[in-house]
């Protein structure tokens, strides 16, 4: 009786818990939402206003 089907206990037994054909299709598309989601997220957010204590540029004289 070599099969486990306790949860894995490290993150070595985790890993190789995922990598195995029926969960490394759910870990797969998992980590895919979760970078649309957070791509998404990143997207709706606002660029913060920067103060203007910058000098304006200098142009050169005009003659």
């Amino acid at each position: 009786m070599s099969e486990d089907n306790s949860p894995p206990r490290t993150f070595k037994g985790l890993l190789r818990w995922a990598t195995t054909p029926p969960q490394a299709w759910g870990v797969y598309l998992l980590a895919i939402l979760l970078v649309w989601l957070l791509s998404f997220y990143a997207g709706t957010l606002k660029p913060k206003k920067t103060p203007d204590a910058s000098p304006p540029p200098v142009t050169a004289p005009r003659s």
